[in-house]
Protein backbone atom coordinates (compact mmCIF):
# COMPACT_ATOMS: atom_id res chain seq x y z
CA UNK A 1 0.00 0.00 0.00
CA UNK A 2 0.99 3.61 -1.02
CA UNK A 3 2.37 6.10 1.80
CA UNK A 4 0.73 9.51 2.00
CA UNK A 5 3.31 12.36 2.01
CA UNK A 6 1.21 13.51 5.67
CA UNK A 7 1.41 10.44 6.99
CA UNK A 8 1.93 11.39 11.37
CA UNK A 9 0.95 15.21 10.52
CA UNK A 10 -1.70 16.17 13.27
CA UNK A 11 -3.91 19.31 12.18
CA UNK A 12 -6.02 21.36 14.26
CA UNK A 13 -9.19 23.03 12.12
CA UNK A 14 -10.99 25.69 13.55
CA UNK A 15 -12.03 26.89 10.08
CA UNK A 16 -15.76 27.17 8.64
CA UNK A 17 -17.59 27.87 6.01
CA UNK A 18 -15.38 26.59 2.54
CA UNK A 19 -12.02 28.26 2.16
CA UNK A 20 -10.26 26.80 5.34
CA UNK A 21 -12.15 23.32 5.42
CA UNK A 22 -11.47 22.83 1.78
CA UNK A 23 -8.06 23.33 2.69
CA UNK A 24 -7.42 21.23 5.51
CA UNK A 25 -9.96 18.51 3.57
CA UNK A 26 -6.68 18.55 0.83
CA UNK A 27 -4.20 18.46 3.55
CA UNK A 28 -6.79 14.93 5.36
CA UNK A 29 -6.56 13.46 1.59
CA UNK A 30 -2.56 13.71 1.26
CA UNK A 31 -2.76 11.59 4.83
CA UNK A 32 -3.09 14.29 7.57
CA UNK A 33 -4.79 13.51 11.04
CA UNK A 34 -7.31 16.91 10.97
CA UNK A 35 -9.53 17.17 13.64
CA UNK A 36 -12.43 19.76 13.26
CA UNK A 37 -12.72 21.44 16.18
CA UNK A 38 -16.34 23.21 15.76
CA UNK A 39 -18.80 24.82 18.23
CA UNK A 40 -21.59 22.79 19.80
CA UNK A 41 -23.88 24.21 16.84
CA UNK A 42 -21.36 22.91 14.21
CA UNK A 43 -20.13 24.49 10.71
CA UNK A 44 -23.25 26.35 9.68
CA UNK A 45 -22.15 24.75 6.45
CA UNK A 46 -23.45 21.66 7.57
CA UNK A 47 -27.06 23.04 7.23
CA UNK A 48 -26.61 23.90 3.30
CA UNK A 49 -29.04 21.20 1.46
CA UNK A 50 -29.36 18.93 4.55
CA UNK A 51 -32.78 18.12 3.73
CA UNK A 52 -32.54 14.88 6.05
CA UNK A 53 -31.42 17.44 9.02
CA UNK A 54 -28.27 15.07 9.99
CA UNK A 55 -25.84 17.93 9.86
CA UNK A 56 -24.04 16.08 6.86
CA UNK A 57 -24.98 18.23 3.62
CA UNK A 58 -23.51 17.66 0.46
CA UNK A 59 -21.22 20.77 0.75
CA UNK A 60 -20.25 20.20 4.35
CA UNK A 61 -19.48 16.54 3.05
CA UNK A 62 -17.26 17.46 0.57
CA UNK A 63 -15.56 20.26 2.16
CA UNK A 64 -14.79 17.87 5.57
CA UNK A 65 -14.21 14.18 4.49
CA UNK A 66 -11.45 12.41 6.09
CA UNK A 67 -11.80 14.40 9.36
CA UNK A 68 -12.42 14.16 12.84
CA UNK A 69 -14.68 15.88 14.77
CA UNK A 70 -14.99 17.00 18.24
CA UNK A 71 -17.23 19.90 19.23
CA UNK A 72 -16.56 22.65 21.99
CA UNK A 73 -17.68 25.16 23.92
CA UNK A 74 -15.10 27.75 23.66
CA UNK A 75 -16.82 30.35 25.82
CA UNK A 76 -16.02 28.09 28.71
CA UNK A 77 -12.98 27.38 30.44
CA UNK A 78 -12.74 23.90 30.49
CA UNK A 79 -13.05 23.77 26.77
CA UNK A 80 -10.40 26.01 26.57
CA UNK A 81 -8.17 23.86 28.34
CA UNK A 82 -8.71 20.95 26.20
CA UNK A 83 -8.23 23.12 23.28
CA UNK A 84 -5.00 23.68 24.59
CA UNK A 85 -3.91 19.96 25.35
CA UNK A 86 -4.83 19.42 21.67
CA UNK A 87 -2.63 22.12 20.41
CA UNK A 88 0.31 20.73 22.73
CA UNK A 89 0.81 17.79 20.43
CA UNK A 90 -0.46 19.43 16.89
CA UNK A 91 1.79 20.44 14.33
CA UNK A 92 -0.57 22.66 12.66
CA UNK A 93 -3.23 25.23 13.64
CA UNK A 94 -5.65 26.41 10.67
CA UNK A 95 -8.57 28.78 11.31
CA UNK A 96 -10.28 31.91 9.20
CA UNK A 97 -11.48 33.66 12.39
CA UNK A 98 -10.75 37.57 12.23
CA UNK A 99 -7.58 38.65 13.85
CA UNK A 100 -9.59 40.82 16.69
CA UNK A 101 -11.89 38.16 17.64
CA UNK A 102 -8.77 35.76 17.36
CA UNK A 103 -7.33 37.88 19.96
CA UNK A 104 -10.05 37.69 22.07
CA UNK A 105 -9.97 33.93 22.11
CA UNK A 106 -6.58 33.70 22.67
CA UNK A 107 -5.66 31.39 19.50
CA UNK A 108 -2.93 33.76 17.83
CA UNK A 109 0.14 32.63 16.60
CA UNK A 110 1.89 34.47 19.65
CA UNK A 111 -0.83 32.61 22.35
CA UNK A 112 -0.35 29.27 20.61
CA UNK A 113 3.71 29.80 20.33
CA UNK A 114 3.63 29.77 23.96
CA UNK A 115 2.16 26.28 24.30
CA UNK A 116 3.90 24.66 21.60
CA UNK A 117 6.99 26.43 19.76
CA UNK A 118 6.97 23.93 17.37
CA UNK A 119 3.25 24.54 15.70
CA UNK A 120 2.74 25.68 12.72
CA UNK A 121 -0.26 28.54 12.53
CA UNK A 122 -1.96 28.85 9.35
CA UNK A 123 -4.74 32.22 9.46
CA UNK A 124 -7.15 32.80 6.62
CA UNK A 125 -8.46 36.31 6.03
CA UNK A 126 -10.24 38.51 4.18
CA UNK A 127 -7.65 41.29 3.46
CA UNK A 128 -4.02 41.42 4.24
CA UNK A 129 -2.65 43.60 7.00
CA UNK A 130 -1.57 46.99 6.79
CA UNK A 131 -4.06 47.70 4.68
CA UNK A 132 -7.70 49.83 5.56
CA UNK A 133 -9.99 46.98 5.33
CA UNK A 134 -7.56 44.06 7.31
CA UNK A 135 -10.14 43.19 10.06
CA UNK A 136 -12.99 43.39 7.83
CA UNK A 137 -15.45 40.42 7.15
CA UNK A 138 -14.94 38.80 3.38
CA UNK A 139 -16.66 36.24 1.97
CA UNK A 140 -16.15 34.81 -1.94
CA UNK A 141 -18.61 36.94 -3.75
CA UNK A 142 -17.13 39.81 -2.77
CA UNK A 143 -13.63 38.80 -3.26
CA UNK A 144 -14.77 38.02 -6.49
CA UNK A 145 -16.15 41.32 -7.32
CA UNK A 146 -13.07 42.84 -6.14
CA UNK A 147 -10.50 40.54 -7.31
CA UNK A 148 -11.46 41.32 -10.83
CA UNK A 149 -13.07 38.59 -11.06
CA UNK A 150 -16.63 39.92 -12.07
CA UNK A 151 -15.66 42.40 -14.41
CA UNK A 152 -13.33 39.96 -16.41
CA UNK A 153 -16.77 38.57 -17.30
CA UNK A 154 -18.29 41.53 -18.58
CA UNK A 155 -16.54 41.67 -21.61
CA UNK A 156 -18.80 42.23 -24.98
CA UNK A 157 -21.09 44.20 -23.06
CA UNK A 158 -22.27 41.47 -20.69
CA UNK A 159 -22.38 42.71 -17.09
CA UNK A 160 -20.12 41.93 -14.30
CA UNK A 161 -20.72 38.28 -13.11
CA UNK A 162 -19.45 36.12 -10.46
CA UNK A 163 -18.34 32.55 -11.42
CA UNK A 164 -21.14 30.28 -11.02
CA UNK A 165 -19.08 28.33 -8.24
CA UNK A 166 -17.33 29.37 -4.59
CA UNK A 167 -14.28 30.01 -6.66
CA UNK A 168 -12.69 32.06 -4.43
CA UNK A 169 -12.63 30.28 -1.78
CA UNK A 170 -11.48 26.93 -3.19
CA UNK A 171 -7.92 28.68 -4.99
CA UNK A 172 -7.07 30.69 -1.31
CA UNK A 173 -7.61 27.44 0.46
CA UNK A 174 -5.52 25.47 -2.46
CA UNK A 175 -3.25 28.51 -1.24
CA UNK A 176 -3.21 27.45 1.95
CA UNK A 177 -2.99 24.21 1.68
CA UNK A 178 0.26 24.85 -0.16
CA UNK A 179 1.67 27.49 2.30
CA UNK A 180 0.93 25.26 5.38
CA UNK A 181 3.21 22.05 3.41
CA UNK A 182 5.70 25.14 2.97
CA UNK A 183 5.63 26.37 6.45
CA UNK A 184 5.88 22.49 7.94
CA UNK A 185 8.81 22.18 6.30
CA UNK A 186 10.30 25.03 7.18
CA UNK A 187 9.29 24.16 10.50
CA UNK A 188 11.47 20.53 10.00
CA UNK A 189 14.10 22.21 9.28
CA UNK A 190 14.41 24.75 11.90
CA UNK A 191 12.49 23.35 15.10
CA UNK A 192 10.48 26.56 15.51
CA UNK A 193 6.63 26.82 14.41
CA UNK A 194 6.32 29.54 12.15
CA UNK A 195 3.18 31.95 11.38
CA UNK A 196 1.29 32.13 7.89
CA UNK A 197 -1.27 34.57 6.76
CA UNK A 198 -3.19 33.80 3.63
CA UNK A 199 -5.10 36.74 2.26
CA UNK A 200 -8.20 36.19 -0.12
CA UNK A 201 -7.84 39.29 -1.81
CA UNK A 202 -3.85 39.21 -2.52
CA UNK A 203 -4.86 35.77 -3.24
CA UNK A 204 -7.13 36.25 -5.90
CA UNK A 205 -5.95 39.27 -7.19
CA UNK A 206 -2.25 37.90 -7.67
CA UNK A 207 -4.54 34.53 -9.55
CA UNK A 208 -6.33 36.58 -11.60
CA UNK A 209 -3.31 39.04 -12.56
CA UNK A 210 -1.21 35.64 -14.22
CA UNK A 211 -2.94 35.83 -17.00
CA UNK A 212 -4.56 38.96 -17.80
CA UNK A 213 -2.31 42.06 -16.32
CA UNK A 214 -1.45 42.45 -19.77
CA UNK A 215 -0.55 45.59 -20.99
CA UNK A 216 -0.36 46.81 -17.61
CA UNK A 217 2.73 44.98 -16.40
CA UNK A 218 5.21 47.89 -17.93
CA UNK A 219 4.85 51.00 -15.80
CA UNK A 220 3.64 53.11 -17.52
CA UNK A 221 1.06 50.54 -18.85
CA UNK A 222 1.44 50.41 -22.92
CA UNK A 223 -1.37 48.62 -23.78
CA UNK A 224 -5.15 47.13 -22.59
CA UNK A 225 -5.58 44.49 -19.76
CA UNK A 226 -6.57 41.33 -20.41
CA UNK A 227 -5.97 38.06 -22.42
CA UNK A 228 -6.93 38.21 -25.88
CA UNK A 229 -7.55 35.05 -26.31
CA UNK A 230 -9.64 34.38 -23.08
CA UNK A 231 -11.67 37.28 -23.76
CA UNK A 232 -13.01 36.77 -27.66
CA UNK A 233 -16.71 36.17 -28.57
CA UNK A 234 -15.99 33.20 -30.53
CA UNK A 235 -14.13 31.14 -27.47
CA UNK A 236 -16.29 28.72 -26.71
CA UNK A 237 -17.46 25.49 -26.54
CA UNK A 238 -18.48 24.59 -29.91
CA UNK A 239 -21.67 23.35 -31.62
CA UNK A 240 -21.35 20.42 -34.21
CA UNK A 241 -23.93 18.86 -36.45
CA UNK A 242 -25.38 16.86 -33.76
CA UNK A 243 -24.15 18.73 -30.44
CA UNK A 244 -21.20 20.15 -28.47
CA UNK A 245 -17.34 19.63 -28.74
CA UNK A 246 -14.60 21.27 -27.03
CA UNK A 247 -11.52 21.99 -28.45
CA UNK A 248 -8.37 23.66 -28.42
CA UNK A 249 -6.25 24.37 -31.31
CA UNK A 250 -3.12 25.77 -29.54
CA UNK A 251 0.30 25.60 -30.68
CA UNK A 252 2.03 25.32 -34.25
CA UNK A 253 1.48 22.11 -35.11
CA UNK A 254 -2.38 21.76 -34.00
CA UNK A 255 -2.93 24.47 -35.99
CA UNK A 256 -0.97 23.35 -38.89
CA UNK A 257 -2.94 19.47 -38.51
CA UNK A 258 -6.18 21.33 -37.82
CA UNK A 259 -5.97 23.17 -41.28
CA UNK A 260 -5.10 19.96 -42.98
CA UNK A 261 -8.40 18.59 -41.80
CA UNK A 262 -10.61 21.06 -43.09
CA UNK A 263 -8.54 21.06 -46.49
CA UNK A 264 -7.42 24.32 -46.06
CA UNK A 265 -3.11 23.32 -45.62
CA UNK A 266 -2.85 27.17 -47.61
CA UNK A 267 -4.13 28.51 -44.15
CA UNK A 268 -0.28 27.86 -42.56
CA UNK A 269 1.03 30.35 -45.35
CA UNK A 270 -1.19 33.33 -44.40
CA UNK A 271 1.05 35.69 -42.59
CA UNK A 272 -1.70 35.86 -40.16
CA UNK A 273 -2.09 32.59 -38.67
CA UNK A 274 1.69 31.61 -39.14
CA UNK A 275 2.97 31.97 -35.67
CA UNK A 276 1.07 32.62 -32.10
CA UNK A 277 1.96 36.47 -32.31
CA UNK A 278 0.13 36.59 -35.43
CA UNK A 279 -2.82 34.19 -34.23
CA UNK A 280 -3.23 35.96 -31.05
CA UNK A 281 -3.61 39.57 -32.79
CA UNK A 282 -6.42 37.67 -34.95
CA UNK A 283 -7.64 34.92 -32.70
CA UNK A 284 -11.14 36.09 -33.22
CA UNK A 285 -10.81 35.07 -37.08
CA UNK A 286 -9.22 31.80 -36.02
CA UNK A 287 -12.09 31.27 -33.74
CA UNK A 288 -15.01 32.16 -35.88
CA UNK A 289 -13.60 29.78 -38.43
CA UNK A 290 -13.03 26.96 -36.30
CA UNK A 291 -16.92 27.29 -35.03
CA UNK A 292 -17.74 27.73 -38.84
CA UNK A 293 -16.30 24.53 -39.38
CA UNK A 294 -17.68 22.37 -36.48
CA UNK A 295 -20.87 23.09 -37.77
CA UNK A 296 -20.18 20.57 -40.17
CA UNK A 297 -19.62 17.46 -38.81
CA UNK A 298 -20.78 15.26 -36.10
CA UNK A 299 -19.18 15.41 -32.33
CA UNK A 300 -18.31 12.00 -32.87
CA UNK A 301 -16.52 12.77 -36.35
CA UNK A 302 -14.89 15.39 -35.24
CA UNK A 303 -14.02 13.31 -32.02
CA UNK A 304 -12.00 10.59 -33.97
CA UNK A 305 -10.78 13.63 -36.23
CA UNK A 306 -9.06 15.07 -33.61
CA UNK A 307 -7.80 12.04 -31.60
CA UNK A 308 -5.70 11.16 -34.90
CA UNK A 309 -4.15 14.44 -35.56
CA UNK A 310 -3.32 14.75 -31.55
CA UNK A 311 -5.64 18.26 -30.98
CA UNK A 312 -6.70 18.31 -27.44
CA UNK A 313 -9.96 18.17 -26.77
CA UNK A 314 -13.23 16.68 -24.72
CA UNK A 315 -16.82 16.46 -24.14
CA UNK A 316 -19.03 19.09 -23.07
CA UNK A 317 -20.12 17.45 -19.75
CA UNK A 318 -22.86 18.75 -16.60
CA UNK A 319 -21.81 17.83 -13.39
CA UNK A 320 -24.50 14.40 -13.62
CA UNK A 321 -22.35 13.73 -17.16
CA UNK A 322 -19.23 13.46 -14.80
CA UNK A 323 -20.52 10.21 -13.06
CA UNK A 324 -20.87 8.43 -16.11
CA UNK A 325 -17.51 9.67 -17.87
CA UNK A 326 -15.65 7.39 -19.49
CA UNK A 327 -12.30 8.68 -17.99
CA UNK A 328 -13.53 9.24 -14.98
CA UNK A 329 -15.14 5.89 -14.58
CA UNK A 330 -11.92 4.17 -15.94
CA UNK A 331 -9.43 6.18 -13.68
CA UNK A 332 -12.08 4.67 -10.74
CA UNK A 333 -12.50 8.54 -9.59
CA UNK A 334 -15.48 7.91 -7.35
CA UNK A 335 -15.78 5.30 -4.25
CA UNK A 336 -18.99 4.40 -2.71
CA UNK A 337 -18.39 5.59 1.11
CA UNK A 338 -21.04 4.83 4.04
CA UNK A 339 -21.23 8.25 4.96
CA UNK A 340 -22.92 8.62 8.80
CA UNK A 341 -26.21 10.86 8.32
CA UNK A 342 -26.35 9.75 4.59
CA UNK A 343 -25.96 5.83 4.19
CA UNK A 344 -24.70 5.05 0.64
CA UNK A 345 -22.76 8.18 -1.13
CA UNK A 346 -20.23 8.29 -3.88
CA UNK A 347 -17.47 10.50 -3.29
CA UNK A 348 -14.97 11.60 -5.24
CA UNK A 349 -11.00 10.03 -4.41
CA UNK A 350 -8.15 12.42 -3.70
CA UNK A 351 -7.14 13.34 -7.04
CA UNK A 352 -3.21 13.18 -6.84
CA UNK A 353 -1.66 9.96 -6.27
CA UNK A 354 1.53 9.17 -3.92
CA UNK A 355 3.99 6.92 -4.46
CA UNK A 356 7.60 6.44 -2.55
CA UNK A 357 10.31 4.57 -4.32
CA UNK A 358 9.28 0.76 -4.66
CA UNK A 359 5.45 1.68 -4.12
CA UNK A 360 2.67 1.05 -6.60
CA UNK A 361 0.62 4.17 -7.28
CA UNK A 362 -2.95 3.53 -5.38
CA UNK A 363 -6.08 5.38 -5.24
CA UNK A 364 -6.99 5.75 -2.01
CA UNK A 365 -10.77 5.40 -0.77
CA UNK A 366 -12.35 8.96 0.68
CA UNK A 367 -13.30 8.62 4.13
CA UNK A 368 -16.74 10.04 5.64
CA UNK A 369 -17.13 13.60 6.38
CA UNK A 370 -17.97 13.25 10.25
CA UNK A 371 -20.85 14.16 12.02
CA UNK A 372 -20.98 17.05 14.27
CA UNK A 373 -18.76 15.37 17.79
CA UNK A 374 -18.63 12.00 16.30
CA UNK A 375 -15.08 11.46 17.62
CA UNK A 376 -15.54 13.85 20.21
CA UNK A 377 -15.31 10.94 22.86
CA UNK A 378 -12.31 9.11 20.93
CA UNK A 379 -10.29 12.32 21.44
CA UNK A 380 -10.31 12.96 24.40
CA UNK A 381 -9.54 9.67 25.39
CA UNK A 382 -6.39 10.12 23.39
CA UNK A 383 -5.74 13.35 25.38
CA UNK A 384 -5.76 11.22 28.61
CA UNK A 385 -9.72 11.85 29.91
CA UNK A 386 -10.70 8.99 31.95
CA UNK A 387 -14.78 7.66 31.14
CA UNK A 388 -15.92 9.55 33.82
CA UNK A 389 -14.18 12.56 33.55
CA UNK A 390 -15.62 12.78 29.34
CA UNK A 391 -19.09 11.97 30.96
CA UNK A 392 -18.79 14.99 32.92
CA UNK A 393 -17.67 17.18 30.49
CA UNK A 394 -20.96 16.18 27.92
CA UNK A 395 -23.05 16.35 30.93
CA UNK A 396 -22.01 19.95 31.45
CA UNK A 397 -22.35 21.46 27.65
CA UNK A 398 -18.52 21.96 27.40
CA UNK A 399 -18.13 18.83 25.11
CA UNK A 400 -20.81 17.91 22.42
CA UNK A 401 -20.63 14.12 21.25
CA UNK A 402 -22.55 11.77 19.54
CA UNK A 403 -22.16 9.13 22.07
CA UNK A 404 -20.81 8.75 25.76
CA UNK A 405 -19.54 5.09 25.01
CA UNK A 406 -16.40 3.86 24.89
CA UNK A 407 -14.31 5.03 22.52
CA UNK A 408 -12.07 3.38 19.45
CA UNK A 409 -10.15 4.88 17.08
CA UNK A 410 -10.68 5.44 13.95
Amino acid sequence: MSTLPLDGVRVLDLSTVFMGPYATQVLAEWGADVIKVESPKGDQVRGIADDAGTGVGPVFVNANRGKRSIALDLKQPEATSILHRLVAEADLFVHNIRPPAAARLGITFEDLHAINPRLVHCGFRGYARGGPLADQPAYDDVIQASSGVATAQAVNGAEPAYWRSAAADKVIGLYGAAAACAALHARDVSGVGRAVEVPMLEGMASFMLLDRQGGWIPDPPTGPTGYVRTDSPNRRPYATKDGHLAVMVYADKHWTSFFDLIGRPELNDDPRFSDIRGRTAHVDDLYALLAEEMATRTTAEWSAAFASADIPHGPVNSIEDLFDDPQLSASDFFAPVEQPGLGSARLARPPIDHAAAGEEFERHTPRPAPLLGQHSQEILAELGYSADERRSLVAAGIVVATDVGVPTHR
